[in-house]
This record gives C-alpha cells, structure tokens and sequence, in this order.
C-alpha cells in the first residue's frame, strides 16, 4: 500500500494504491461521516486478486485541500462526481469497476449514470442515490423524516456551529445510529475522525445537506452535470447494489434500490446485521461484490 496525491480538477487530492499498476483499476470511495479507513480491509482483498485499487479522500476530508481559495466549498452530487471524473483522468484509469457508500456511492453512481463508457462495473450501497432535487420537497413517511434529522439541524446557523463545535461527537453519533449493530471501538473511531480536521469539513458537509433540498446555490462549474441529473439518468453499466438490513437511515431492511433506475445486469444483495457502513462491517461481503464484477462487462 502506497499514499500518494495528485492534482485533479479543483484538488491536490490524497488516495492509497494498492495491488500492481497494470492490474484493472477499482475506485472504492467512502462517503459522510468516513474516511478511507472504511476500505482497510476491503482494498487488500481486491488487490490480492490483481486489481489495481486507488482509495481518495473525497473533498472536505483528511489531507485533500482545494487548489484555491476561490473555489466553492461545494458538497453537492455534482461536484463529487466531477472529482471522481478528474481523478480518473489524472491517474488515467481506463474503465474502473467504481464501488462505494453514501457520498461515495452517490459520486459512482453519477459517473456511472452520466459516462457508462467509462466505468466496467458499479458497486453502490443503497442503489440509486442519485439525488431528485427538484421534489426534495416533497415529505416522506414520519417514520422516515426522524431519522433525516441530522440534515434538517445542518439546515440552520445552529446546526452549521453545532457541527464546527462537536464534530467529533456529531459524527460518532451518526456511525451508532447508522449502525446500531456495530460495535466499533474509540481506536476505531479516532483513527477516521481525524479526518474531520480538514478546514473545509464543515463548508462542504453544510453545503452538501442544503443544497439537496434546494435551499443554496450550487457551484456554477458543475452545473451541466446538476441539470443531467434532473433526469434521473439510468445506470446501464453492470451493478451489484449492497443494502444493510440494519441500515439506519432508510427503515431498516427497506429494499432502496430503486430496481427501475438499472438496466443492465442487476443483483441486490442484503446484508443481514449490517448497517450503513458494509466495507467495515462486513468487508468480506463488499470486496466478494467488487471481485463478482472484475473482468464482466
């Protein structure tokens, strides 16, 4: 394992390699709270298999920094994506199989959805998660609105200053909500909180949770890719969806992936005592999805 950085797009971003420079590339990307550490265990089971695996941090996180201090602090959908795309072209990885969670899922599925000619395969946690901001209005079940309250508090100053002041706490409680089953220890949990340091932690994740239900602007730069995703685009690229059964922010086992968006070859597969984290809690089970799809087109 090697931790590199390279200037891609807006950022001097920070990544693991792991495996042989000419085995197939495969991004795995973490999403909100994480870091790279939810792939510890993952990256080494793809690359024993030959697999070259580039593991970033996303925007906002760990030692990744903007280029410049002008640039939109953005945590929306399409500018992940647009990362995501000038990391493969600055590492110029041909055709990755693309495999990640939350944030990190949504930015695979974007790329996936937008240029299939670019991506092998796609794991996504949650299936399609691309966001359908033009009816973010629209209310869901009361079951299911309480546990979105972490991004209605991030809505207002409160919550910005809550998040600034204890986002270390902050975070912790969402990886025990999120995964109720998952009994992580403090060493566990500090060694990825370090990443929250990052100065523009707070901007991006704030900016991420408003601009989805329409209440900021987004960055001019990406607002091509923001008006494609209004069509909630079809993912056509071979897929393996990964729900966790105690997955805490859809109703637990609620099938979420959204079956109609994939129409190329399609599993779902359920992870039973898993939350929201699948590469950490179960990392067996995501790099086996990630290993079905190498070599398959």
């Amino acid at each position: 394992m090697n931790e590199q950085r390279i200037r891609a797009g807006v950022l001097d971003v920070h990544y693991q390699e792991h495996g042989p420079d000419d085995g197939t590339p495969v991004v795995l990307l973490h999403g909100f709270p994480y870091d790279i550490h939810a792939f510890d265990e993952v990256a080494p089971l793809v690359a024993d298999a030959g697999a070259r695996v580039i593991v970033p941090y996303l925007r906002g996180y760990g030692p990744t920094r903007f280029l410049n201090a002008d640039t939109p602090r953005s945590g929306q959908q399409a500018s992940l994506a647009a990362d995501l795309l000038a990391l493969m072209d600055a590492l110029a990885l041909e055709r990755p199989v693309l495999a990640g969670f939350d944030w990190g899922g949504r930015a695979a599925c974007i790329v996936a959805a937008l240029w299939p000619e670019r991506v092998q395969a796609l794991v996504s946690c949650g299936g399609y998660n691309i966001q359908d901001i033009a009816r973010a209005g629209q209310p869901a079940s009361p079951e299911q609105e309480h546990r979105y309250w972490y991004q209605y508090y991030l809505h207002g100053e409160r919550g910005r200053a809550g998040l600034e002041r204890y986002r270390a706490e902050f975070c912790r409680l969402l990886w025990q909500l999120w995964s109720p089953t998952w009994m992580f220890s403090d060493e566990i949990y500090e060694i990825t909180a370090e990443a929250f340091d990052n100065p523009d932690f707070v901007e991006v994740v704030v900016h991420s949770y408003r601009h989805r239900y329409g209440l900021v602007a987004g960055d001019p730069d990406v607002a091509s890719i923001e008006d494609a995703l209004t069509e909630q685009p079809m993912i056509r690229v071979p897929t393996i969806v990964l729900d966790g059964a105690v997955d805490g922010i859809p109703a637990y086992g609620s099938p979420v992936g959204h079956d109609r968006h994939f129409t190329g070859a399609y599993e779902r597969r359920l992870l039973g005592d898993v939350g929201h984290n699948p590469p950490q809690e179960a990392p067996e089970a995501f790099a086996d999805a990630v290993l079905s799809l190498l070599g398959k087109d």
